[in-house]
């Protein structure tokens, strides 16, 4: 079983399906170790408390500038439970290069549309579904990569694609992706990827540029 880490910092709705995937026997080489979150007051914290998972706080905000502050405190946590694998499910700190290095191919990442369409720095949330829908795509998705010192630069793992109704808003679009794209694929690649891990395998790095159409 590979010991993970699921970094959040909202509501948790990725979170709830990997926790409804493993209770359906969907990751069996997977144990949900730890929550991180890097906000006190979400309600992700109440569903790992729900979920009986172990949680804690890394509150970004009380290190500002200071990033390896707070990826020192991440480390610390991470050891402290011998965690093998991260899962960042709606996690918007950005890590240094060096942590990055230390948990290479370790790390994975969802992402609310198709990369490397509607990706990089400024691309999250419902910045990303307002993107699509100015630019009139006809659909959109999401996709889960590895984590590289490129924002949404790393390796592919697994894409699925969405329609995008007429009459979308960002909030719909985002509702519709998650339920029909990232609470199916999220868990599938967590399972791939500890699947790997228990193998000895490497995911071979590719780098991808991101563009806004």
């Amino acid at each position: 079983m590979v010991k993970t880490a699921v970094f959040v910092s909202g509501n948790g709705s990725n979170l709830e399906a990997l926790v409804a995937a493993k209770a359906r026997g969907e990751m069996e080489h997977v144990t949900l170790s730890l929550v991180v979150s890097s906000k006190a007051n979400n309600y992700a914290l109440q569903r790992a408390k729900n979920h009986s998972i172990d949680s804690v706080v890394v509150e970004r905000k009380r290190y500002r500038d200071d990033i390896v502050g707070f990826e020192t405190e991440l480390r610390s946590h991470l050891k402290r439970y011998d965690i093998q694998l991260i899962v960042l499910a709606g996690f918007l700190t950005v890590f240094s290069p060096l942590f990055v290095k230390d948990y290479e191919n370790r790390i994975i990442n969802i992402h609310p549309a198709l990369i490397p369409s509607f990706c990089g720095k400024h691309f999250y949330g419902l910045r990303v579904h307002q993107a699509a829908l100015e630019r009139g795509v006809k659909v959109s998705g999401a996709t889960v990569h590895m984590v590289n010192d490129i924002v949404d630069g790393g390796q592919i793992i697994l894409q699925k694609v969405v329609d995008v109704l007429e009459d979308d808003t960002p909030e719909s679009l985002q509702l519709r992706i998650m339920e029909q794209a990232e609470w199916d694929i999220l868990p599938k690649a967590t399972e791939i990827i500890a699947r790997q891990i228990i193998a000895g395998q490497i995911i071979a790095e590719q780098t991808r540029e991101c563009f806004d159409e």
